[in-house]
């Protein structure tokens, strides 16, 4: 009996039949592209809030606040953290930590019709001091005691296109804005910064949304956090500010994932029956073929594999294809809201090369199945009902 026949025989055979080839790796590509934007997207999301922060900040909110925006902190809180151990101190000696008033605001969308909702971030001159990725790269920073903002740079590129000179209104005062700052593609981006007491002023707020913490080094972090819980008539509790801002992706990234495989999941059943349509037409196609190979010597088990190669083939070639179509994009920045901050945030496509390796097996594994009954039949022909055709 001989032995199995080469990867070579089954792509001459797969060339052969260039059309049909070609229009199920088609399809196939397609669900491909699909998985792989999904997975590309849950990945930019998680990158662009995970890499928003400081190691050596905390975030402190009041206990049970699931964001930033639906915390408060009073002024006597505030006041008790700024006491406490374990925390940076400026060239003046106050301790490095910033009162931040956050509030979401609509503003127009160009080009399109609706709404989104911008973070707009009242902070000081520490809470600069402790994001240093936030660079200006156009104009100049915000005078405190002033109605001026700077706006991060996915809001000058993005869909909301706000420009050095414009004048917003929110919080019942006209606003202008003087620079744009970019903080390295993270959440912060997405935002627009003013002075913290002006913006509490102009939303009638009489407490803080939460604080910024400076530590000494981030390995201070679990004194500081012990301090905190024998404090636990205060109310609040902290994070580690990457951490903090990595939690707030979690629920929109799940959604973009299950969301998004479902629909892969539904694309490749019609990608499937394709490739078993054509490997069923390549078995009836090279009936003869398969009883000349018998009669030779090849052995069942070798007309399985052979057939079962081409439909790998075909996923892999399909993968190659979808992948190569969604790489192309791995730069394009999506504007949308986050379910779980109800916030706009820009993020862009990120492929990894684990995303890469999860497309290439999911699109083999779609050949496999629309190869694996093709094959099968092919391999159960007998030798001389085969020799007729």
């Amino acid at each position: 009996m001989r032995s199995g026949l080469s990867i070579r025989f089954a792509a001459r055979n797969l060339i052969a039949r260039r059309l049909t080839s070609a229009l199920t790796i088609a399809g196939m590509a397609l669900v491909a592209f699909v998985f792989g934007i999904v997975l590309m997207m849950s990945a930019g999301l998680r990158e662009t809030l995970g890499s928003t922060g400081s190691p050596s900040n905390v975030v402190v909110i009041r206990q049970g606040s699931p964001t930033e925006v639906q915390s408060t902190i009073t002024r006597d809180q505030a006041g008790n953290i700024e006491s406490m151990p374990g925390l940076a101190t400026g060239e003046q000696g106050q301790p490095m930590v910033s009162r931040e008033v956050l509030v979401l605001v609509n503003m127009p969308r160009r080009g399109r019709d609706g709404v989104a909702n911008i973070v707009v971030r009242g902070t000081t001159a520490n809470g600069l001091a402790l994001r240093p990725q936030a660079k200006l790269v156009d104009g100049r920073a915000f005078q405190p005691g002033s109605s001026e903002v700077m706006i991060g740079s996915a809001l000058a590129r993005g869909n909301i296109g706000l420009r050095i000179g414009d004048r917003i209104e929110f919080g019942l005062r006209h606003w202008t804005v003087v620079g744009v700052f970019g903080a390295g593609n993270s959440g912060f981006d997405s935002e627009i910064w003013g002075d913290s007491n002006q913006m509490m002023q102009a939303f009638r707020r009489q407490a803080f949304s939460s604080l910024v913490v400076g530590l000494r080094d981030s390995d201070t972090y679990g004194l500081f956090s012990r301090a905190l819980a024998q404090r636990n008539r205060l109310g609040l509790e902290a994070k580690p500010e990457t951490k903090f801002y990595a939690d707030q992706s979690e629920g929109m990234a799940r959604f973009i994932s299950v969301l998004g495989q479902t629909i892969s999941v539904i694309f490749s059943i019609g990608a499937i029956i394709g490739a078993t349509i054509t490997m069923y037409a390549s078995v009836a196609s090279r009936t003869r073929e398969i009883g000349t190979l018998r009669a030779l010597g090849f052995r069942r088990s070798s007309i399985l594999a052979s057939f079962l190669q081409e439909a790998l083939l075909l996923g892999f070639v399909a993968g190659v294809v979808g992948l190569a179509a969604a790489a192309s994009l791995q730069r394009m920045e999506i504007s949308t809201t986050n379910i779980q901050t109800l916030s706009e945030v820009v993020f862009r496509l990120t492929l990894t090369p684990a995303i890469a390796v999860q497309v290439l097996l999911f699109s083999v594994f779609m050949g496999a199945l629309g190869g694996l009954l093709p094959a099968n039949r092919a391999s159960r022909l007998q030798i001389v009902d085969a020799l007729r055709n």
